[in-house]
């Protein structure tokens, strides 16, 4: 069994996944995918099971209609945690991260619960988005600091590598986030509960193919649970003083100590 398990959630992304798949395994080729496909009209799922069955690093998951990333994401976790992977990853179809950045993340997740790809980190690294794409970006990820306290730079990034302790503290089901809100849903959660989360600087890219699958009510969803997030660390003082007990941190200072 491979060390790390990528997920990519997919909808009408044809065009993309065979280069995706080809790029991937040329800079982690001990790695597995998986590809979340809900039911995209344009023959993805189809494109996807050739290359399954190509290569027995591929898995396809199908599900029956879109219900939205959080939603693609949560299936793909418990699948990925009935399954022995250390490490599993997030990254996006359309190639704007890049597969070249996934050995850094998986280098920095040796010492870390959770790696945040950060495009922001020590300056801009974003190619080809529209002046009022980029401005909406940095202004979410201020927004995000000054709600919920978290001190990232890049806290709506969706390129991350996650240790598979926190997945298993992460209580799925609690999960309600739907859109882009659940990048910040569930690195909250982990940071909240005492994980270490730290980023690497990453460059992205905005997509070649396709169309971008932003839109105003996923906006709306993020704000409002910013807010949600935001009255919880206010109100419940987050987050703790000590690492979680599962945190990588956590396992160090016990093995120092003994």
């Amino acid at each position: 069994m491979a060390d790390a398990l990528v997920i990519v959630p997919t909808y009408n992304e044809r065009e993309n996944v065979g280069r995706l798949v080809e790029m991937l395994f040329a800079h982690v080729p001990e790695a597995h995918v998986l590809f979340v496909d809900d039911a995209s009209p344009d023959g993805t799922g189809e494109a996807l099971d050739r290359l399954a069955a190509a290569d027995g690093r591929v898995r396809v998951l199908h599900r029956p209609q879109k219900e939205g990333l959080g939603r693609a994401y949560l299936e793909a976790f418990r699948l990925a945690l009935n399954l022995p992977y250390p490490f599993v990853l997030e990254m996006d179809a359309d190639l704007s991260h890049r597969p070249s950045d996934v050995p850094r993340l998986l280098d920095a997740a040796q010492t870390a619960d959770v790696v945040l790809g950060s495009r922001y980190l020590g300056g801009v690294r974003v190619i080809n988005w529209p002046l009022g794409r980029l401005v909406l970006s940095r202004g979410a990820g201020v927004f995000v600091r000054w709600v919920t306290g978290m001190p990232f730079s890049d806290p709506t990034s969706g390129f991350k590598c996650y240790r598979r302790a926190a997945l298993e503290a992460l209580d799925l089901d609690a999960i309600h986030s739907n859109g882009y809100s659940f990048q910040i849903e569930t690195v909250f959660r982990l940071w909240s509960m005492g994980f270490r989360i730290v980023e690497v600087p990453i460059t992205f890219e905005e997509r070649r193919e396709g169309q971008s699958k932003m839109s105003g009510a996923i906006v709306t969803e993020a704000m409002r649970v910013v807010w949600r997030l935001g009255f919880r660390h206010v109100f419940c003082r987050l987050p703790p003083r000590v690492p979680h007990p599962a945190s990588v941190i956590a396992t160090v200072q016990r093995e120092v100590r003994s």
